[in-house]
């Protein structure tokens, strides 16, 4: 997609104006650092960091709960008000099409936030599934942004302090600074944090004034990626698509035990046959030394292809390389060695246990 062609957010000049490098993602123009990526980690690790992922898509759904259940593994009879659950949406023969996050701010049905590159599809999906029975309204006009980090609670505390009481995966509408916004307690960092979804007019104010608190930087996809890896958290369409089932993603937690029972998800009985039975390959962790391995190098074993990376890079926190890959299931266990052809040269590597470093949400 050429730069004439890209999307951009609401936050798009403020971007320019801070010195953020803009790069294409997932079809909209993104600042991928401003100051540097490790700095920019490590600031999310120490304080707070605040990212623009409007690019992300918003929808809400309201009607018949059950047409829209039926698409997705989580249980929404067990949604209450003010919680949030992550979730994902198979296909017919169990591949994840999508991982997003469905919440119950208020009464008044479900809200959607689905991963940007698949959000038209992702949509189109869900319309289809429910037409005549529930109402998909895609939420184009709204902003979305993530302040991450051990003092976003603190900033929080200041100006919403009803949203800095919830816990990890609540959610609900709360004053922020005079514009009302949906905003949960989440992220993608690993850390406490929040993700705030306000009108596309009011994303500038309220991002200049979240940043000119005094723990708060701006953060790009940079430190989003490496801080999303060093939790051991799935980027979709690298660590997970339509070709992974959950069990071999890891992600079987994401599937509601009732609708395990019910086997009522698409492409549930492939899901269930393979969990009961154990699948033939495996998300995994690993570390190493050197330079990091990229996306796409093949792990190999006495020879042997077992595997290939789907996420690497270097870990600021962690002080070194680590990386995400599937391996045939035999070579899964923690401590297990391999070698992973880098520049087709053979490093050695060890199987970790994830996340590589500690998630810090905040239960209560």
């Amino acid at each position: 997609m050429s730069d004439a062609n890209l999307h951009h957010t609401p936050l798009d000049a403020l971007h320019i104006e801070l010195g953020g490098r803009m790069v294409p993602f997932a079809g909209y123009s993104m600042p991928v650092q401003y100051e540097g990526i490790m700095a920019e980690h490590n600031h999310t690790r120490d304080a707070a960091g605040l990212f623009d992922v409007s690019h992300m898509g918003q929808a809400r759904y309201t009607g018949d709960e059950s047409a829209l259940e039926k698409l997705i593994t989580a249980d929404l009879t067990a949604l209450q008000p003010g919680e949030q659950k992550y979730t994902l949406l198979p296909n017919e023969q169990g591949g994840i099409l999508d991982d997003l996050m469905v919440s119950r701010p208020d009464a008044d049905g479900v809200f959607l936030v689905v991963n940007a590159a698949t959000k038209e599809a992702d949509f189109a999906r869900i319309a289809k599934a429910t037409q005549g029975k529930g109402t998909l309204e895609v939420l184009a006009d709204r902003a979305l942004l993530a302040l991450q980090g051990p003092k976003a609670k603190d900033v929080m505390a200041r100006l919403a302090p009803d949203a800095a009481n919830m816990v990890f995966m609540q959610c609900g509408h709360f004053d922020l600074l005079g514009t009302g916004a949906i905003i949960s307690r989440s992220g993608y960092t690993g850390e406490d944090g929040f993700e705030i979804s306000i009108p596309a007019a009011e994303a500038e104010r309220v991002a200049r004034a979240l940043l000119a608190e005094p723990e708060v930087k701006p953060i790009g996809l940079g430190a989003r990626d490496s801080l999303r890896l060093e939790a051991g958290l799935c980027l979709y369409g690298h660590d997970m698509d339509e070709t992974k089932t959950p069990v071999e993603a890891t992600l079987m937690w994401a599937v509601a035990k009732p609708r395990r029972e019910r086997k009522d998800f698409p492409g549930a009985d492939t899901v269930m046959a393979m969990f009961a039975d154990g699948p033939q390959r495996k998300r995994v962790g690993f570390t190493m030394a050197g330079a990091p391995a990229r996306e796409g190098a093949e792990i190999v074993k006495d020879g042997n292809t077992i595997g290939v990376v789907t996420s690497g890079g270097f870990g600021p926190t962690v002080g070194g390389p680590v990386g995400m890959a599937y391996v045939d299931t035999e070579f899964a266990a923690p401590g297990t060695e391999i070698e992973i052809l880098v520049r087709d040269k053979a490093r050695p590597a060890t199987i970790a246990k994830m996340p590589f470093v500690e998630q810090r949400y905040y239960r209560g």
